[in-house]
């Protein structure tokens, strides 16, 4: 009887263990302004960011992804393509000084930093209505699969606008 009491019992301090993850949520649909540090251009590669406090997301984007011309594009993201979304963890509160200047500042430190395994971003191009001549690109992220340092992953994340950048 003591050693069902026991085999009955060792599930119970050997569970499963949802480890140390930092990430309950990716809230950056609530934030409304995507900031580069260039000119956006469609033929060279973007790196296009969003912060939120202490965290950020952040998306290089391949050259030539962008077309000046009205449509819907999906990009996948995987392990090998050349447009990839990383999110970061940082010490404090991150600014654009952080991805903009020659030399980043000392803080904030990146605490943690997620590059997603797989995803799509879904670009709707329309023509500009306040610039002759250009072009708006809004970008939605759909179906993110970020793989943490420790081994876990975090799936099905969806942020329905990134935001709208313009190229002409």
């Amino acid at each position: 009887m003591k050693k069902l009491f026991l085999l009955l019992i060792c599930p119970l301090f050997f569970g499963c263990d949802d480890g140390d993850l930092q990430i309950e949520t990716l809230d950056f649909n609530s934030i409304v302004t995507v900031q580069t540090c260039n000119t956006v251009s469609i033929t060279t590669q973007n790196t296009l960011f969003k912060l939120n406090d202490n965290q950020a997301l952040i998306i290089d984007l391949a050259a030539n992804v962008l077309k000046n011309e009205e449509g819907v594009i999906e990009v996948e993201i995987t392990d090998s393509t050349d447009t990839t979304l990383i999110y970061r963890i940082f010490s404090d509160a991150a600014t654009s000084n952080y991805f903009c200047d020659d030399i980043p500042p000392i803080t904030p430190t990146v605490i943690d930093e997620i590059v997603a395994s797989k995803g799509t971003l879904k670009i709707t191009t329309v023509l500009s209505d306040t610039t002759e001549g250009s072009f708006e690109h809004t970008i939605e992220i759909i179906d993110i699969t970020l793989d943490t340092s420790q081994g876990q992953r975090i799936t099905d994340l969806t942020i329905d606008e990134f935001g709208t950048i313009t190229t002409s």
